[in-house]
């Protein structure tokens, strides 16, 4: 199958994994800014999934708990105006970090937080608990992925709903960090060796996008939606902006 044959049968990519400067400490960009840009280069939509308090954020761990809350949403907000005004979808999430292990949370936004300050102390374990509980979705985000800010590579296969098994940063041309291809490789096995769903992102931080996400037949209609594509196993292609592969992370 062609390139082109692959985007006419799935026509509505999403980056599921981007990160604004309104609470990413390593964002180069606003949540407007990456809204307009994903907008330009052809997305249906994006997922704003800036690191948490326990990951690089921008966002003063000191405040009070609402307050902070307030303050990290402001990057999805800031890209869902945008997106509102300019026709792309905009669905929130966060990437969860736990000493360098992180996680995508998709569908539990502001509201839910506020009135769950117990996950600011929350292991893995817990967390995934409570995200299942309030009907989100967990995926372990580039589970292989060696950096010095990541002391050792732990996996938690029965607390996740999911595995990224492409991220964009790892094997994209255009990527200036964390590029290896063998990350998503094994990532890739990993998922097939307990046979978790998947996900793609690009982990993009600026407006010098890689086009890494997921595909689909149709346009997805909320991050609810999303969720139910993901568990319910509907069929997308998932990308790194320059090869494509199926939802198992075969190379089409």
């Amino acid at each position: 199958m062609t390139v082109e044959e692959i985007k006419k049968q799935y026509p509505y990519l999403y980056e599921t994994h981007l990160h604004t400067n309104l609470a990413s400490a390593c964002g180069h960009a606003s949540g407007a800014e990456m809204a307009r840009a994903c907008k330009e280069y052809g997305y249906a939509g994006i997922i704003v999934t800036d690191h948490n308090w326990g990951g690089n954020t921008c966002v003063d761990r000191a405040l009070p708990w609402e307050e902070w809350v307030e303050n990290f949403f402001k990057g999805y907000e800031d890209a869902k105006a945008m997106g509102d005004e300019i026709g792309l979808s905009v669905f929130p999430g966060w990437e969860a970090g736990f000493e360098g292990t992180e996680f995508l949370i998709y569908g539990l936004g502001k509201d839910w937080m506020k009135a769950h300050p117990e996950v600011r102390e929350a292991t893995v374990e817990q967390l995934y608990e409570l995200v299942k509980a309030g009907g989100g979705l967990m995926v372990h985000a580039h589970p292989y992925r060696e950096e010095w800010y990541i002391p050792k590579i732990r996996l938690y296969p029965h607390a996740v709903d999911g595995v990224e098994i492409v991220n964009a940063t790892h094997s994209n041309s255009k990527s200036m960090g964390h590029n290896d291809p063998e990350y998503d490789a094994r990532a890739i096995a990993y998922a097939k060796e307990h046979d978790l769903p998947t996900t793609a992102g690009s982990d993009i931080h600026s407006t010098d996008l890689f086009g890494g996400g997921m595909a689909f037949k149709r346009k997805l209609d909320s991050v609810q939606d999303f969720i139910d594509a993901i568990r319910q196993g509907e069929d997308y292609v998932v990308t790194n902006g320059e090869k494509w592969y199926d939802k198992r992370g075969n190379l089409l």
